[in-house]
């Protein structure tokens, strides 16, 4: 694996970058030598984050783990790349998704305790024309982390979420 470490406001010391290759290096065991790993460091207020981006084809593995600890956080997001590889092996493998990045041992071992995934509810309802802003207001009103609708604008259907720092995102669909 390849690693691409940036830091944001902070210094990246010859320590981190090694506490990286290291810790983060155990998933190489998993992917192709070229894979790309972005990996950037961060501090904000009193946390220390780690955030791990894996690009695989038509996919992407991503994790984000902050702690009073940097190689805490290093190791945290290392540990739920992994979880997420182990859980999505035997649907990665059964169907023939886009195995071209990962390495023949880890599509040949055996998965063990796959968690299933379990849809236990399904909702319709009338996906209904507004703005971004008017999405947002319903979303809180319903008491929801997102909210579906159509965009009045764009015609598109779109999502806005609540994020961490009680600010929203919108995912829009690309043209």
């Amino acid at each position: 694996m390849n690693f691409t470490i940036t830091g944001k406001n902070m210094e990246l010391t010859d320590g981190l970058k090694q506490a990286v290759e290291s810790k983060l290096g155990k998933l190489g065991k998993y992917f192709r030598p070229d894979t790309e790993a972005t990996v950037t460091l961060s501090i904000e207020r009193e946390l220390q984050k780690a955030e791990v981006t894996i690009p695989i084809k038509g996919n992407i593995l991503r994790a984000e783990q902050a702690t009073t600890d940097m190689y805490t956080s290093i190791e945290l997001a290392g540990d739920t790349i992994e979880k997420q590889l182990l859980k999505h092996r035997k649907k990665l493998i059964e169907k023939h998704h886009n195995v071209e990045g990962f390495s023949e041992v880890y599509l040949e071992e055996d998965a063990e305790d796959e968690d299933e995934i379990l849809i236990v509810r399904k909702k319709s309802f009338a996906v209904k024309p507004m703005d971004p802003e008017e999405a947002c207001l319903q979303m809180d009103m319903l008491g929801h982390n997102f909210y579906v609708f159509r965009n009045a604008d764009t015609d598109e259907i779109c999502v806005v979420y609540k994020r961490k720092n009680n600010t929203y995102g919108l995912i829009e669909p690309e043209a």
